[in-house]
């Protein structure tokens, strides 16, 4: 009997043994890959601004020299549309979302956000005379299954889009909402605008694709086929960020031009 409580009781002690010396591993690897994780995260944003931009192809590759030789993180007050103090290297909207004291409750979600940052970073670009010609906004909204995020490139005149980038940060169906990251989709946008002449917020996405020569072409981008509520998501994103309680007390500020 004492031999087989022995034998238990070594039994137990290796499976513990090796449960922390496992456990050891994992928390010294994360330790140690933390910094390269942050540092790859940070890389795959400063590309999506850098596409966002149109800035990509003339990178070449060299992703972080150009974005800082180009780019400026700046962040507003989305209620003023003033610039305001503060580090956008450190901003996150969604942490900034859950804290009642740095957040509120929009008055009409249709971006199906739950709580919006008071605060929010842009990102103004500059061409090689210095001139600001793109300010890439960030959004995100609800698709079908989670939320998704997205950079908005916009050209100088704060209407005029550029590009469209969505992160691969979703759950949306491939083949379906995903198709939101695909190139051929993408390449509807530039040239597309926000705003209509009375500064309405326009911009949608057309189930069964946009019609050429109708009197709202300027505005509208095809629909995602087999995937109407994502592409919803998409349009009530756009009219909940560029309107009101988005990035509009912004834009009604520097319409005439940045410097």
């Amino acid at each position: 009997m004492s031999a087989n409580k022995e034998t238990f009781g070594k039994t137990v002690g290796f499976v513990l043994a090796v449960c922390v010396a496992c456990a050891l591993l994992v928390s010294f690897s994360a330790v140690q890959l933390k910094p390269l994780q942050q540092a790859n995260k940070l890389l795959d944003k400063q590309t999506k601004i850098l596409q966002a931009a149109g800035l990509l192809e003339a990178a070449d590759g060299n992703i972080v020299a150009t974005y800082n030789q180009f780019v400026e993180a700046k962040m507003i007050d989305l209620d003023s549309g003033e610039f305001i103090e503060g580090n956008p290297d450190l901003f996150d909207e969604r942490r900034n979302s859950r804290d009642v004291e740095k957040s509120e409750k929009p008055k009409n979600d249709i971006a199906g956000i739950n709580r919006r940052s008071h605060d929010a970073v842009i990102y103004l670009v500059r061409n090689g005379a210095g001139e600001i010609d793109t300010v890439v906004f960030p959004m995100v909204g609800s698709g079908l299954w989670d939320l998704m995020y997205a950079y908005v490139g916009v050209e100088a005149d704060l209407n005029t889009i550029k590009n469209v980038i969505y992160t691969a940060e979703m759950k949306e169906t491939p083949g379906l909402g995903a198709e939101v990251l695909n190139p051929a989709w993408i390449a509807l946008w530039p040239g597309k605008k926000i705003f209509d002449d009375k500064g309405q917020v326009r911009v949608e996405l057309v189930k069964g694709g946009v019609k050429e020569g109708n009197p709202s072409e300027a505005y509208q981008v095809d629909g995602l086929s087999g995937a109407t509520l994502t592409a919803n998501g998409v349009t009530k994103t756009f009219k909940f960020w560029f309107g009101d309680e988005g990035y509009s007390a912004f834009i009604d500020k520097n319409r005439g031009g940045l410097n």
